[in-house]
């Protein structure tokens, strides 16, 4: 009778906590829309993972003694709010971390003398992921070593960081923008954009902040999400990020700014990285800086969002986590585009995975399955209403980025491989090596092509 009293009760407290989610969630439902209507950019419920700076820089700080460890989150796991990092492009629902799974985690920082630092659950893993700091003075191979040999661990890694991959160019002069857009002319986005412009394609910029102010994007950030800071002024003086975004779908209203590859995509800005200060004396912001828990939460948030393309213009180290969610996305069909580091290394993240399209500059000495575009002296978006010339891989791959949005407006059942090999014949002479060519491309997915449009140069 006993255990039948304590099973009721057991039953009873779950349905007690199961309702209070339920009035949770119809709350955020009313509310949401007013704050979208309020910002003019979209709004999610925050993430079930609140990163406070202050321990953002302490792993950062003592980034050589941090681990991240996943765990097994079993089915007893409760529903949770939308909008979080569940759920998925199989649409199923998602879950916190109870019982067990915190449990585990709790058992192992005993175990092998280390401290939570923070803990969230990945849905589309279907996992408990920590982020555990070494308290011992174990070295972090030996305490990896071990955790990798203990049967309640799935993964256990170091935690990793990354890099942006652009940087100043020359000095932008003013006047007539679109004759300086010398990219978008060498792949033909202009005669493209005549047959497609992306409309409604989702495209994620995982990157630093971005300038939702700026006049070129309006109306094209439908959404942004902060994993570093929590501080919109921040996010909206993002240099990287707000670049990435004018190359991809920039749209001026008054025809005197800049224009994107995909003027009719839509961004979900999730910030991921965060700005260096400038090294002493120097007039420029200093590198842009993500890590493995940032990127892996504003990766699940992408696939949650069922975005369409993901741009990692970043690079850093082969990262098992990281790879495991980019591979869940490819497997649910999102196209990712990644950009080569400078030294051409094919095994870094994120274009080490199969199936992500690497892109690159022409002229470098990369090989293999690389494509390449536009990436010197790039005029294209920058805080505060402004634009500037920029530099890097970073942008090769956002001109990518675009392009496979030009190619899912017109076909949106086209797979990493088919764009792949879309982007791959299309390409047209440039400077050392062939670049993309946007007509080409869409004339490989669909009835019929584009004419090239010659502009005065």
């Amino acid at each position: 009778m006993r255990t039948f009293d304590g099973m009721r009760a057991r039953l009873a407290a779950r349905a007690t906590r199961v309702s209070e989610l339920t009035r949770r969630v119809s709350l955020a439902a009313l509310l949401l829309p007013l704050l979208a209507a309020c910002t003019g950019v979209s709004l999610v419920p925050p993430s079930n993972l609140q990163i406070d700076p202050a321990a953002l820089e302490h792993m950062n700080t003592n980034s050589d003694r941090m681990v991240i460890v996943t765990v097994a989150n079993p089915s007893e796991s409760m529903p949770m709010l939308a909008g979080t990092t569940a759920g998925g492009y199989d649409g199923a629902p998602g879950y916190a971390a109870y019982g067990s799974a915190r449990a585990t985690v709790a058992a192992i920082a005993r175990d092998y003398n280390l401290r939570e630092v923070m803990a969230w659950p990945i849905v589309p893993l279907q996992v408990h992921c920590a982020v555990l700091e070494i308290t011992g003075s174990v070295p972090r191979a030996e305490v990896l070593a071990k955790l990798g040999k203990d049967r309640r661990v799935k993964l256990a890694q170091p935690l990793q960081s990354f890099r942006t991959l652009g940087e100043p160019a020359a000095p932008a002069s003013r006047g007539d923008y679109l004759s300086l857009e010398r990219g978008l002319q060498d792949i033909d986005a202009l005669a493209a954009q005549r047959v497609s412009q992306g409309q409604g394609v989702r495209v994620a910029v995982i990157d630093t902040g971005v300038d939702t102010t700026h006049p070129d994007l309006a109306g094209k950030i439908v959404l942004k999400r902060d994993f570093v800071e929590q501080d919109a002024t921040l996010f909206n003086r993002d240099v990287h990020g707000t670049a990435v975004a004018g190359v991809i779908a920039a749209n001026p209203g008054n025809r005197h700014g800049v224009t994107g590859v995909a003027p009719g995509a839509e961004i979900f800005a999730l910030k991921a990285c965060w700005q260096m200060p400038p090294a002493s004396g120097a007039a420029s912001s200093g590198p842009s800086i993500c890590n493995s828990l940032t990127l892996a939460q504003a990766l699940g948030a992408a696939i949650d969002l069922h975005a369409q393309v993901i741009n990692l213009s970043l690079s850093g180290p082969p990262d098992p986590l990281l790879t495991q969610l980019v591979e869940y996305g490819l497997r649910h069909g999102a196209i990712v585009v990644g950009a080569v580091p400078p030294d051409g290394d094919m095994h870094a993240f994120p274009v080490g995975i199969a199936h992500v399209i690497a892109a690159d500059m022409p002229g470098t000495a990369t090989t293999g399955e690389v494509v390449y575009a536009p990436g010197r002296d790039v005029l294209t978006l920058t805080p505060g209403g402004h634009y500037d010339f920029l530099s890097g891989s970073s942008f090769s791959a956002a001109y990518v980025s675009g392009i496979a949005a030009l190619l899912l407006a017109v076909n949106p059942d086209l797979n990493a491989a088919k764009v792949y090999a879309a982007l791959k014949s299309s390409a047209a002479e440039g400077g050392a090596k062939q670049i993309v060519n946007a007509c080409n491309a869409l004339a490989a997915v669909m009835t019929g092509g584009c004419a090239t449009i010659n502009v005065a140069r």
